[in-house]
C-alpha cells in the first residue's frame, strides 16, 4: 500500500530535523569551527611513503659528491685559477694549461687569511697563486693576477665580481673561460661566476680531486665528510638564499 500524503510529509520533516541535528553538531563556536571528513595515509601507504623516502635518500647519498665536484669544460683559450686552492689544484691547472691549448691565466683571490683585511695586491690570494704557478713551470707572461679587495663571506662571489670589473676596465671582451677549482667546491664556483660575469660568458669548470680520499668512497673519510657537509650547506645556501643585486649591473660580453 503506497504511503498517504501525510505520511509522506512526515517523513521529510523528519529526514529535514535530522539533517539539521547533524549540521549543527559539526559546529561549533558559533559556526567559526566545522568538522569535516578528510582522507588521510594508511599504514600501508606510511610505509610505501617511507621506502620511497629512504630510496631517494640512498641515491642523493651515492651521488651528492659527484653533483658537487662537477667538472664541464668549455672550449676556451683562457683558464682562471682560484689562489685558494691546494697544491694539488695548482699541480692540475699547470698540466691543464699545457695540455689543453690555454693562452692566458687568471689567477683570483681575495687577502690572505690572517692578513687583517686588504692591504696591497701582493698579499692576496691571486698574487700567491701566481707565484705558486710560476714555480712549477707555467711561463709568467700567461699570467694575470686580478685580486679582490674583499673578505668575508662569499669570497667566491666578490672574486667572480674582481674578474668582471678588470675585463671591463681593460677592454678586453670574454665568451668563455674555464675555471679549475678543489673537489667539492666546484658546482658553487660555476654557479657564482656566472651570476657575476653574466649569461654572454660560459663559465666552465674544471673539479680537481683531493687526493687525501676516494670521491667514490667520500663517508669513509673524514675530510670526504667534512668537504660534502660544508660544500653542500654553502651550494643551498648559494643557490637559494643568495641573490646579489651585483650580479644584474652588466656584463662582461656586452
Amino acid at each position: 500500500m503506497l504511503p498517504s500524503v501525510q505520511q509522506r510529509r512526515s517523513t521529510a520533516l523528519r529526514l529535514n530535523e535530522m539533517s539539521e541535528l547533524s549540521n549543527s553538531e559539526s559546529r561549533r563556536f558559533f559556526g567559526f569551527l566545522e568538522r569535516k571528513q578528510r582522507w588521510e595515509l594508511s599504514w600501508r601507504g606510511w610505509l610505501v611513503l617511507g621506502l620511497l623516502t629512504l630510496l631517494v635518500g640512498y641515491e642523493v647519498f651515492l651521488n651528492v659528491h659527484s653533483f658537487l665536484a662537477v667538472t664541464h669544460r668549455v672550449n676556451t683559450k683562457v683558464l682562471v685559477v682560484e689562489g685558494w686552492i691546494q697544491r694539488y689544484g695548482f699541480l692540475a691547472a699547470e698540466k691543464e694549461f699545457k695540455t689543453a691549448g690555454y693562452e692566458r691565466i687568471f689567477t683570483t683571490g681575495g687577502p690572505e687569511n690572517g692578513s687583517g683585511g686588504y692591504v696591497n695586491d701582493y698579499q692576496t690570494l691571486a698574487s700567491a697563486a701566481a707565484e705558486e704557478l710560476k714555480k712549477i713551470g707555467v711561463p709568467e707572461r700567461v699570467i694575470q693576477v686580478v685580486p679582490s679587495h674583499e673578505i668575508g663571506r662569499e669570497r667566491t662571489f666578490s672574486s667572480a665580481i674582481a674578474l668582471r670589473e678588470w675585463l671591463l676596465e681593460h677592454g678586453t671582451i670574454l665568451d668563455s673561460l674555464n675555471i679549475i677549482t678543489n673537489d667539492c667546491h666546484a658546482r658553487r664556483t660555476q654557479l657564482l661566476f656566472q651570476q657575476a660575469l653574466g649569461k654572454n660568458v660560459k663559465v666552465g669548470i674544471i673539479a680537481v680531486p683531493n687526493p687525501d680520499y676516494d670521491p667514490r668512497y667520500w663517508w669513509r673519510y673524514s675530510d670526504g665528510v667534512r668537504e660534502v657537509i660544508s660544500e653542500g650547506a654553502a651550494y643551498i645556501y648559494a643557490r637559494v638564499f643568495f641573490h646579489p643585486r651585483d650580479s644584474k649591473t652588466g656584463t662582461v660580453n656586452r
